[in-house]
């Protein structure tokens, strides 16, 4: 939205990677960005990194400053305009989170830790080129003292994510504030939408010969037996699974009847006892074998390996001529869109609605245009209504290759907030500005209750939190 102010923007970026020890001491070089609070120290001088700050039990050193710029440079993002004062209230902002996450009690795993550990080491050697030149970047002895360090920021970050989630978890907003939050603005202050599209397909996927699942169920059933003979899970999840999220942990999840699995998984995972390993179970992503590792009341935790038959060349080519020939007889007219869709399409999600797409934050059939995911904007950004794409191949690496067709059903061209069409879009801005008045509140209390000390040469710095007692 065209309204939210760059200090929100800044509260909200809560996924920031800050690599720095809580507390070592070292020597580092100054960094190249503006220093808005201390005068600059002469070029080529060495300065002993200290503490800035304490927020109950957590310090924030000089360099995480330093090294939160670097890390914000490494993901392509502008710093020119942000201050070493602005960095040092979000990160005392994280530390608050973090220590009273730790009062209220709230555990996050070493699991969910190094799992996000390894996303976020994979994501800097693709931005800079090698492990080795990582660890160079970020200024760090070795690999093993990188990691340490970044372990340590990530469980800090995860128990932050936690606390605002257990701060606005049950915030709501009734219709009323609805109205009165719509209310508030008038004339050119009336939030302006972007245009909006949606979005039907039709998805065919190549079939899969017996043989080929065979192969894989067969292949399945000897891990099995090898883990039952003494082998260890987590190693062959390591080595054979092809499911990306989990297979550096060695297949593991946590999960309940609750969580977002598909159901054949779910049913197989509950009906296993403890230490007990599956046959292989097909889902719409291929194979797994299931282990569950412990079980504690409603709540297990488990492994698997998931393994995905191939499609050979034939059966790719009989797909493609199968959406080609779907797309000619919705072209002549022999069969609307959405009718085939229905009758023809292998995406059960879609495929009852006529192949319209749900958008999953909104839960709407409507995507802004400008907020579509790049490989789907580039497809429909310019068709009109009505008007069908190529048959497009897509190659997922959950569910695998499949050919699709797509047609924008509707086009809703920009235009400013209208409270009965957009009333959902209009509420979803009013719980977020409620979130954020909640979030400020209990910020501003528990300020009040924790021990805070801030460093002499920033005390100055002009914080939107009362950082500073007098």
């Amino acid at each position: 939205m065209k309204f939210i102010n760059s200090k929100l923007a800044l509260f909200l970026v809560t996924s920031c990677m800050v690599i720095g020890s809580v507390s070592a001491q070292e020597i580092i070089k100054d960094e190249p960005v503006q220093d808005t609070v201390k005068p600059k120290a002469p070029t080529g001088k060495l300065k002993v990194d200290g503490i800035v700050a304490v927020v109950g039990d957590f310090v924030v050193l000089d360099s995480d400053i330093d090294m939160m710029y670097k890390e914000l440079q490494a993901q392509e993002v502008s710093v020119k305009d942000i201050t070493r004062c602005e960095l040092l209230g979000k990160l005392m902002e994280d530390k608050l989170y973090a220590h009273h996450a730790i009062q209220d009690s709230i555990i996050v795993s070493d699991v969910e830790v190094n799992e996000r550990m390894q996303q976020q080491i994979d994501y800097f050697v693709e931005q800079l080129g090698s492990e080795q030149r990582m660890v160079e970047y970020f200024k760090k002895r070795d690999l093993p003292s990188f990691k340490e360090e970044l372990f340590e920021m990530i469980k800090n970050q995860k128990l932050t994510e936690q606390m605002q989630k257990k701060i606005i978890d049950e915030v709501e907003v009734t219709p009323e504030e609805v109205k009165i939050f719509f209310s508030k603005f008038k004339g050119d202050e009336i939030p302006q939408f972007g245009a909006e599209v949606e979005i039907a397909q039709i998805v065919v996927k190549p079939e899969i010969s017996q043989e080929e699942k065979q192969k894989i169920i067969d292949r399945l059933k000897e891990i099995k037996k090898e883990v039952e003979g003494g082998a260890s899970f987590y190693s062959k999840a390591v080595l054979y699974s092809e499911d990306p999220g989990s297979r550096s942990s060695g297949g593991f999840y946590k999960m309940t009847r609750k969580t977002a699995f598909v159901k054949e998984f779910k049913d197989a995972a509950f009906s296993l006892d403890e230490g007990e390993i599956s046959d292989p179970v097909e889902t719409e992503f291929g194979y797994h074998l299931i282990y569950v590792e412990k079980i504690r009341g409603q709540e297990i935790d488990v492994r698997h390996i998931l393994m995905k038959p191939k499609v050979s060349k034939e059966s790719e080519a009989a797909a493609k001529k199968k959406i080609e020939n779907i797309r000619q007889r919705i072209l002549s007219g022999e069969i609307s869109f959405a009718d085939a869709a229905k009758s023809e399409s292998d995406e059960k999600e879609t495929r009852n609605s006529g192949g319209l797409l749900m958008n999953p934050r909104t839960l709407e059939t409507r995507f802004e245009l400008t907020k579509l995911p790049s490989e789907l904007y580039s497809a429909v950004y310019d068709l009109k209504e009505g008007e069908i794409t190529q048959p497009l191949l897509e190659d997922d690496p959950r569910t695998g290759k499949v050919f699709k067709i797509m047609t924008v059903a509707t086009r809703y061209p920009e235009h400013k907030a209208d409270f009965a069409q957009d009333y959902l879009k209009i509420k979803e801005l009013a719980l977020k500005e409620k979130q954020i008045q909640i979030i400020g509140e209990w910020s501003e209390e528990k300020i009040k209750e924790t021990y805070i000390k801030v460093a002499k040469e920033y005390q100055d710095c002009k914080f939107a939190n009362h950082w500073v007692k007098k």
